[in-house]
Formats: C-alpha cells, structure tokens, sequence
C-alpha cells in the first residue's frame, strides 16, 4: 500500500509550482517548442532509466542530460535571469514590504511623484509637437548603475526644460538615452542594451528597440518620443504602450511608479 503523506502533497505542490514558472518563463520568451521538448525527452529518460532498465542506453541519456543542463544554461540564461528577477521582485513582496513601511507619508510620496511626473509628460508633449526624438528611463526597483555609467553623468533635479535641451538636435547628448534615479536626472547620452526581438513592428526605429531591450532586462519604464511620428511610447516588462496621449501617459506613470 502506497503511503501518502503531507510530505508528499509539498514535494508535488512544490514540482508543480517550478513546472509553472519555467512554463511561465518560456511561454513570455516565445521558447515554448523548446519547453516541450524538454519535457518529452525528460519523460523518455526517466521511462528508460527507471521503468525499462535499459543500462546501455539510460547511462548515454544520462550523460546528454549533464551535459544538456550546462548547455541549457548557456542558451537560455537572459530568460533564466529574468525568471530570478521575477522571483525575487515578486508585487506580493513588494506590497508586503511597503504595507510594514509605516514611517512613510503617502501625501508626501503623492506629491514627490507629480514632481517627477509632469515635468516628463510636458517635456515629452513638447518634444512630440516639436517631431524631436527621445529616450527616457526610470529606474524602479533594479539598479541601473552600469548603464548610468555609460553616459555623462548630471544628477540634477527633473525639470521640463533640461530634458528638452538634452534632446535638442544639435545637443551632443541627443541621441543617446536619460536615466532618471531618486527623482533626479542621473546621467544623459546613456547607451542601452538593444532588443533583437523578431516581432517588433517594423516602424519602430532603434530608441524602440533600445527601450524595449531595456525593459526586458529591468523593471526600467522606458518612455520613448519618435522623430518620425512624434509618437509616445511606454516599454515595460517587454511590451509597448504606443500612441499616449498627455493624459494617458502621466496615468500610465503615475500608476506603474506607486508599484515601485
């Protein structure tokens, strides 16, 4: 008689949690067929190795399967690294840890964040008017020192105007991105990791891809102004909001910082 015991229900609980995260994971990196693969060949393994005994052929699956987790590693590891970013940023987490933080005055933080606000969704409506191409990112949780360092470092107080003419066109730091820390302007003429994601629209230039390659290795939000279009455009968590109007723009931040 097969004896089942709480033991039993947290070892399959905990098996069955994993299967979904790394199901998860590979469903958002588009990597699905892989996943299933995966998973085929580790039922094929363990029916030879356990059930049928088959010495010869289980002791070579079984030296694939050491090899294959380095190699899966290897193949996978930006995915693998946002999984663990996932894990450890969890929201529960986070609303935990703000709901203990007692010492904080929500009417305070309210009108920090307007201060941080609006200066970027004016700056970023003037721009669109002007056709005048920007990047700015906002750092959440994930530090983003390295990228800070690539550029010239400001730290300066957020203001309309010093976003502007980083971005004027004939300024030396135009093409590249701001980074914006605590409320301030860290540093300008930043360089960003860009995506290579195969379904980016095909309108969408560089700063897009640069936006959207930012996001999909932070929790960065990423606003972008086209010189094109003078469209703007929100990357988060590896996926655009395009097209924002003033006020949908500083509801979309105002929103997605109070989870910060």
């Amino acid at each position: 008689m097969i004896e089942f015991g709480l033991k039993d229900f947290i070892d399959i609980l905990l098996v069955a949690v994993m299967l979904y995260y790394i199901y998860r994971v590979m469903h958002e990196s588009r990597s699905m067929n892989v996943f299933v693969g995966i998973i085929i060949f580790i039922v094929f393994w363990v029916f030879v190795s356990q059930v049928l005994e088959m010495r010869l052929l289980g002791s070579i699956l079984d030296k694939l399967v050491s090899v294959g987790f380095i190699a899966i590693i290897v193949i996978f590891q930006e995915d693998i690294r946002k999984f663990l970013y996932d894990l450890g940023a969890h929201r529960r987490v986070r609303t935990l840890a703000k709901f203990f933080s007692l010492h904080r005055s929500e009417n305070s933080d309210d009108a920090a964040q307007k201060d941080v606000i609006m200066p970027i969704v004016m700056a970023a409506m003037s721009m669109s008017k002007g056709r005048v191409g920007a990047l700015i990112v906002i750092e959440r949780n994930v530090p983003l020192d390295d990228i800070v360092n690539t550029g010239e470092v400001i730290d300066a107080a957020i203001s309309q105007r010093l976003i502007e003419n980083i971005f004027f066109k004939n300024s030396p730091l135009h093409d590249g991105a701001v980074v914006i820390s605590k409320r301030r302007i860290k540093s300008a003429g930043c360089i960003l990791p860009v995506s290579h994601d195969l379904d980016i629209p095909k309108e969408l230039g560089l700063r897009h891809r640069a936006a959207l390659g930012m996001s999909q290795e932070s929790d960065a939000l990423c606003i972008v102004v086209s010189e094109e279009t003078g469209g703007i455009s929100i990357a988060r968590n590896g996926s655009f909001n395009l097209r924002l109007s003033a006020e949908e723009l500083e509801a979309t931040l105002t929103e997605l910082l109070q989870e910060s």
